[in-house]
């Protein structure tokens, strides 16, 4: 008889490796808090395989239930006080395994996070991902994904160094040397990093991911946040991912580029060079619920500062083909494997794992419909369309209202998510801000 047992990764393999002759000292073991922030453990090398192949590494729930500040939000349903906030536990994907570029004989695997019950935890973005890939199968698909991640490198204090905003200038990446070389060598050893270029803000910068399946594009999107801002530290600088950090210069995005793909091949060739009926149903999901999952990818207040005209970020629910103007751009190419959608929508700051899985459950709310999207629009379309959120307040209201992007998201999930979203607009409506108090003070 036949055993069949799981292919091991290469990944896996050099770790088990590195294990057994001694060269790890410890494995950083990593997930993702709601709101994208690098959390984990770092584990002694000796007993990170017993406990990674047993029952994970356990740890408080309440820190996957907090919004960015650490403040714990007790309205959540699947963590609050009334449940006592037990553990939960990390249990390592060793196919995520890497060295970790920054500190010897030190590794870094990335985690699934699971109840005492071994069921996935709705609290962890990995599994609420995993969730909607798995949806995405039973419909004969798989994903890629292609991430781009916008952000700033700045002093200490989060002033510029650098004052030249000039976009894909070589002057300007020479002049942030030698961070930016640092940069490039330690996202190349530790992500599929694509490339590096400057941006159109003063020490803002533009990484590329290497297109690959949803779930490792989320990955490398978290890891490169995680890398870049340790980078940044040791160079004695600032890398924020803050959306909008200055009212007079480029927010930062992160945009994804998704293509489907069935049996092998791309779901999204061309008919005729234009969008297939595959492209247009995915295109149709995303316009039609696009106001509601904005909130996944722009769960900070700061985040809808970025949607304004003539920013280089969308402003209105409109599609196109190679138009940046337009929310999502459709990206027709004589090439079927290279034909995808790119949403503009997202902010530098999200969660990778929520932007990707949400802007899947659009896509898979249009196959599973069969929508049409409206005729495609060219030209300048900031001032054409519904305007996306105009705040996060608006925002966390449409996308708890959407109930076709709950179910597949996971209701539960999707309440969470939004109650901490929620507190964070809570939190910034109780404030008087400067500004109020400069226009108002003396003239009223």
């Amino acid at each position: 008889m036949t055993v069949e047992t799981t292919p091991v990764s290469t990944a896996e393999r050099e770790l088990r490796t590195a294990l057994e002759a001694g060269t790890l000292a410890e494995i950083e073991v990593a997930w993702s808090d709601a709101f994208g922030h690098a959390q984990g453990k770092r584990i002694p090398a000796k007993q990170f395989l017993r406990r990674a192949l047993g029952s994970g590494f356990a740890f408080c729930e309440a820190s996957l239930g907090w919004n960015s500040d650490g403040t714990v939000i007790d309205s959540l349903r699947q963590t609050n006080w009334s449940g006592g906030y037990p553990d939960v536990f990390a249990v390592p994907d060793l196919s995520t395994y890497r060295p970790l570029p920054w500190r010897p004989n030190a590794g870094h695997v990335i985690a699934d996070i699971v109840t005492h019950h071994r069921t996935p935890s709705g609290l962890d973005p990995r599994a609420v991902l995993r969730r909607v890939i798995e949806r995405l199968a039973a419909l004969g698909y798989t994903a890629k994904v292609g991430v781009e991640l916008e952000f700033y490198l700045l002093n200490p204090d989060g002033t510029p160094f650098q004052d030249d905003i000039h976009a894909y200038s070589l002057q300007n990446a020479n002049a942030l040397e030698p961070l930016l070389t640092d940069l490039y060598e330690t996202l190349s050893a530790f992500t599929a990093l694509e490339g590096i270029q400057t941006e159109y803000g003063p020490g803002q910068v533009e990484t590329n991911l290497v297109y690959a399946d949803a779930l490792t594009a989320a990955d490398d999107a978290a890891r490169l946040k995680y890398a870049a801002k340790e980078v940044a530290r040791r160079h004695g600088k600032l890398a924020s991912f803050m959306a909008k950090p200055f009212s007079e210069h480029s927010g930062s995005s992160q945009h994804l580029h998704i293509s489907l793909w069935r049996d092998g091949d791309p779901a999204f060739a061309p008919d005729n060079g234009a969008e297939n009926p595959t492209a247009r149903h995915a295109i149709a999901g995303l316009l039609e619920h696009l106001p509601s999952i904005t909130l996944f990818g722009a769960h900070s207040v700061n985040a809808y500062r970025r949607f304004e005209p003539d920013s280089f970020a969308p402003a209105t629910v409109t599609w196109s083909r190679d138009n940046r103007s337009a929310a999502i751009r459709s990206l027709v190419e004589p090439d079927p494997a290279a034909t995808r959608i790119e949403l503009r929508s997202g902010a530098s700051d999200a969660n990778p794992y929520w932007l990707i899985a949400s802007a899947l459950a659009a896509i898979i709310a249009g196959l599973e419909a069969k929508s049409e999207p409206p005729p495609l629009e060219g030209g300048n379309l900031y001032h054409k369309g519904v305007p996306l959120p105009e705040s996060l307040g608006v925002a966390v209201e449409l996308a708890t209202r959407d109930d076709t992007i709950t179910e597949i998201l996971g209701a539960d999930s999707v309440h969470d998510f939004a109650a901490l979203a929620r507190s964070e607009w809570t939190e910034y409506t109780a404030q008087v801000t400067d500004w109020e108090r400069d226009r108002y003070l003396v003239s009223s």
